[in-house]
């Protein structure tokens, strides 16, 4: 049961990156189902950096401290410019030229696959050194191997909350510091004004181009460091392009956690869970389709739920989707 939850844990992560960051950017009004597509080159941009590195570096098992730095910080950057130049290619299609946003989203994941296939498999086909830079994302705290030697359950109680590589608990300060901005700070209220109500909002003097730019490249860059999390923490430097699965399962998770990044931190592991369940239980390959709907049909329960008891906290932003046009204020 300790695997199976620190697996669903780790897994989670990559859910709880792409919902916060998804979260961030619909506060706005901005709907982009673009996600799969931002995780993809997120993917993409953060890996060939981090290999380049490992490479021009000989190898994970010559470099010094700072080049092990370097290894670590410019693919987490490069993957955070990556998402947030999504994100601004989002905006200037949807803010500026007011482009529908769900066939924007839709087209931002065919780019972004399009991309992610040209870096990966043309550009580094021949540099991959993704296992090399991935033991420096996964190497855990020293607290949980001290702790085995207490015995249980202390053991236990490492393993399930000490033995993660820094990008978990990242993720985790991400969506409580996302919590409270939108929350309990100025900018937050300004956001989900403009989310709600953007002629109101531009009436106060709030600069809803500004939000929605701005929160949608803020939204894209977390997201893009799911994706990124998922092949160097989660599947240990092992290329999958199953990212966009990841991806649509996260916008599903900002429904379930009814646009709450707090309750998407539990929520994602519940994910997490639900989405390893059939392989814990080793389902036949017949009937595993079933349990990976899990997932889905949670969040249309949520869905339902929420709508029938039709509570204003519960409801998304009231623009979300809408284009804002300042000459019908």
């Amino acid at each position: 049961m300790i695997s199976f939850l620190n697996n669903a844990i780790r897994i989670g992560m990559i859910f709880l990156l792409g919902c916060t960051g998804e979260i961030i950017t619909e506060k706005s009004g901005h709907l982009n189902l673009g996600i799969p597509g931002v995780m993809f080159v997120g993917t993409s941009v953060g890996c060939v950096t981090a290999s380049w590195l490992v490479n021009a570096f000989g190898g994970a098992a010559a470099m010094s401290g700072f080049q092990i730095f370097l290894v670590v910080l410019l693919p987490l950057l490069m993957t955070l410019v990556g998402g947030a130049l999504m994100g601004l290619l989002f905006s200037f299609f949807t803010v500026t030229l007011r482009a529908n946003q769900n066939v924007t989203g839709l087209v931002l994941n065919i780019l972004g696959e399009g991309l992610c296939y040209f870096l990966l498999d043309t550009v580094s086909r021949k540099t991959y050194s993704y296992s090399q830079a991935s033991r420096f994302f996964t190497a855990t705290l020293p607290i949980a191997d001290k702790m085995k030697e207490w015995g249980e359950p202390f053991a236990s109680i490492g393993h399930l909350l000490f033995s993660y590589g820094f990008l978990v608990y990242l993720a985790i300060a991400i969506a409580v510091v996302a919590s409270v901005v939108l929350s309990r700070t100025r900018v937050g209220l300004h956001l989900r004004a403009v989310g709600e109500n953007p002629a109101t909002a531009d009436a106060a003097g709030i600069n809803v181009t500004a939000y929605r730019y701005g929160a949608t490249c803020v939204g894209c860059a977390i997201a893009a460091l799911g994706g990124f999390f998922a092949v160097m923490d989660y599947l240990c430097g092992s290329w999958s392009y199953s990212i966009a699965e990841f991806g649509w399962l996260s916008i599903a998770l900002v429904i379930f956690t009814v646009w709450r990044p707090w309750l998407s931190i539990i929520g994602s592991i519940l994910f997490g869970a639900l989405y390893t369940l059939s392989s814990k239980l080793n389902v036949s390959i017949t009937i595993q389709p079933l349990f990976e709907m899990i997932p889905y049909v949670v969040t249309i329960i949520v869905l339902v739920f929420t709508s029938v008891r039709n509570r204003r906290e519960n409801q998304p932003p009231a623009s979300l989707g809408l284009s804002y046009f300042r000459e019908e204020r």
